[in-house]
C-alpha cells in the first residue's frame, strides 16, 4: 500500500512539472531516480542559458554604472575649470572696455589710442579669442567625455531594462526549479541525497604547482558548496561563478559569464589539457563550464538542488577547452 501511495504521489509531481502529459488512463510506474535525473537535466539545459544571459547582462550593467560614475567624476572638474576661465575672460573684457587696454598690449593689438568704441571692441574680441584658445583643449576634452557618457547612458538604460526583464524571468525560473527539486525529493526520499558522493577520489587528481594547478585546488576546496544560480561565492556558486572564483584565487580575472570566459582563455586541445583548464559544454549555446583537475575528471557546479562536485569530463557534449591566464 505504501509503495502504491508513493508511486501515485510521484506521478502527480511529474505531471505537475510538465514531464508526464495527459493521455489515456494507463497505470504509471514510479520512475527510477536515473529517469528523473534525465528529465531534470533536459529541463535544466533549457533554463541554464537564461541564467547565463542574466549573468552577462547584470555584469555589464554593473560595469557600465561604474564607468558612468567615473566619467561624471572626470567631467565635473573640467566643467568647473572651463566655467572659471570663461568668467575670467568676461571679467577682463569688461575691465578693458571700461578702462582701456594697457599701452604695451594695445600697441600690439590696435592702432592708436583705444579711446574709441571701435578700438575697445576690437581689443575685447582679440583678448577673448586669446583666452578662449587657452581653454579650448580643456573644453574639447570635456565635450568628448560628455559625449562618451551620453552614449554610455543610452546603453546602460537599455541594459537596465533587460536586467529588470531577466530578473522577472528569474522569478519564474526559480518556481520551475522548485518543482524540479520536488521531483528530486520524491525520487531520492530526501533533499540532501544526490546521485553520488561529491568527491570521487583525490582532488586534484594531478597536482601541479602552477597557476592552473592552484586554481584546480581552489575548485576542489569548494566541493560541497551548494549551487545557487547567479552566485559567485563565498557560500554558493553557479557554474561560471565557480570557475571565476577558482581562477581569482591565483590573480586571474574571469567574467561571471560562460561565453566571456570562453573568449578570455586560449584554445587548447583535449590532449593538451592540464589542471585548471576550463571545459565548456553544449556547442552553440555554451551554457555550462567546469574546471579540469586531471585524470579525465572535472569539478563543476551542476544545477539547483546539487552541490559543487567532482565528475567525469564526459558529463555532457563538450564544446571545447580554454586555458586562462
Amino acid at each position: 500500500m505504501r509503495r502504491a501511495a508513493v508511486a501515485r504521489s510521484l506521478v502527480c509531481a511529474l505531471a505537475a512539472a510538465g514531464i508526464i502529459f495527459s493521455g489515456p488512463a494507463v497505470a504509471q510506474a514510479a520512475p527510477s531516480p536515473s529517469t528523473v535525473e534525465a528529465q531534470i537535466d533536459k529541463q535544466w539545459n533549457q533554463l541554464e542559458p537564461v541564467i547565463e544571459q542574466y549573468n552577462d547582462v547584470h555584469g555589464k550593467l554593473i560595469k557600465n554604472r561604474a564607468q558612468q560614475k567615473k566619467l561624471a567624476a572626470q567631467i565635473t572638474p573640467l566643467e568647473a575649470k572651463v566655467d572659471a576661465a570663461m568668467r575670467q575672460v568676461r571679467g577682463m573684457a569688461i575691465d578693458a572696455y571700461k578702462q582701456g587696454a594697457p599701452n604695451a598690449v594695445n600697441a600690439l593689438l590696435v592702432t592708436g589710442s583705444p579711446t574709441g568704441l571701435t578700438d575697445k571692441l576690437l581689443y575685447l574680441d582679440q583678448l577673448a579669442r586669446q583666452q578662449r584658445e587657452q581653454i579650448a583643449g580643456v573644453a574639447a576634452l570635456r565635450d568628448k567625455l560628455t559625449a562618451t557618457k551620453t552614449d554610455l547612458d543610452v546603453v546602460t538604460k537599455a541594459n537596465a531594462a533587460r536586467d529588470v526583464d531577466l530578473a522577472q524571468r528569474k522569478t519564474a525560473i526559480e518556481k520551475k526549479i522548485t518543482s524540479l527539486q520536488k521531483l528530486r525529493i520524491q525520487a531520492y526520499g530526501s533533499a540532501d541525497v544526490n546521485d553520488g558522493p561529491f568527491r570521487l577520489g583525490p582532488c586534484p587528481v594531478d597536482y601541479t604547482n602552477d597557476k592552473g594547478g592552484r586554481a584546480a585546488q581552489r575548485a576542489c576546496d569548494l566541493i560541497g558548496k551548494p549551487y545557487v544560480f547567479g552566485s559567485a561565492g563565498p557560500n554558493s556558486y553557479d557554474c561560471s561563478g565557480l570557475t571565476q572564483e577558482a581562477w581569482a584565487g591565483v590573480g586571474v580575472h574571469l567574467d561571471h559569464y560562460t561565453k566571456d570566459q570562453w573568449n578570455q582563455g586560449r584554445p587548447v586541445s583535449r590532449a593538451e589539457l592540464q589542471p585548471g583548464d576550463l571545459v565548456f559544454y553544449y556547442p552553440g549555446s555554451l551554457h555550462h563550464v567546469s574546471i579540469y583537475i586531471g585524470g579525465g575528471m572535472v569539478v563543476h557546479a551542476p544545477h539547483t538542488g546539487d552541490h559543487v562536485r567532482m565528475a567525469t569530463i564526459e558529463r555532457g557534449p563538450i564544446a571545447g577547452y580554454r586555458r586562462p591566464g
